[in-house]
């Protein structure tokens, strides 16, 4: 026999603080990283609200504050929070060293398009390599989605 979805109401979606504590962290994360790459440059780039790379780690902000309110919702002893904190684990590692690497790689062929370009070949489209993450990048995007979460789900009317 098939299970019956006993809330199918699509918008009940928004009005948890599960939601809103990842979505927030992605936020509040996308919001310092815009602030910090405008102190470097001294000018805004509203790039950095969508970007991947840089300082903190949104992604991280964005799974470790969904794992934290999970968690101080559920109890940090649930399965659902062991799969939330699994789901963040799997997210930071792959920012720290699958996308970091791609970004590497990416680096290193841009090198060889500008030898190339050098030697005036026809010019080739560079290729993004502001990818990954460093590991300090995502300790604090970790952090700053786990504060996000703390403050959000402790205010968060129950």
């Amino acid at each position: 026999m098939m299970a019956v979805i006993a809330h199918y109401d699509f918008w009940n979606l928004f009005t948890h603080v599960w939601f809103w504590s990842g979505c927030g962290g992605w936020i509040v994360a996308s919001i310092i990283k815009m602030l910090l790459a405008a102190r470097k440059t001294h000018t805004f780039d509203f790039v950095y609200l969508v970007s991947t790379g840089g300082m903190p780690s949104s992604h991280s902000a964005t799974v470790s504050g969904l794992a934290a309110s999970i968690g101080y919702t559920e109890g940090f002893g649930s399965p659902l929070t062991t799969l939330a904190v699994a789901f963040a684990i799997l997210t930071m590692f792959d920012a720290a060293t699958v996308r970091r690497a791609a970004g590497e790689h990416a680096r290193i062929l841009n090198a060889i398009l500008r030898d190339i370009k050098d030697l005036k070949f026809k010019p080739v489209v560079r290729l993004r390599e502001l990818l990954g993450h460093t590991r300090t990048e995502v300790f604090w995007g970790m952090v700053t989605g786990v504060a996000w979460a703390t403050a959000l789900t402790h205010f968060w009317p129950t």
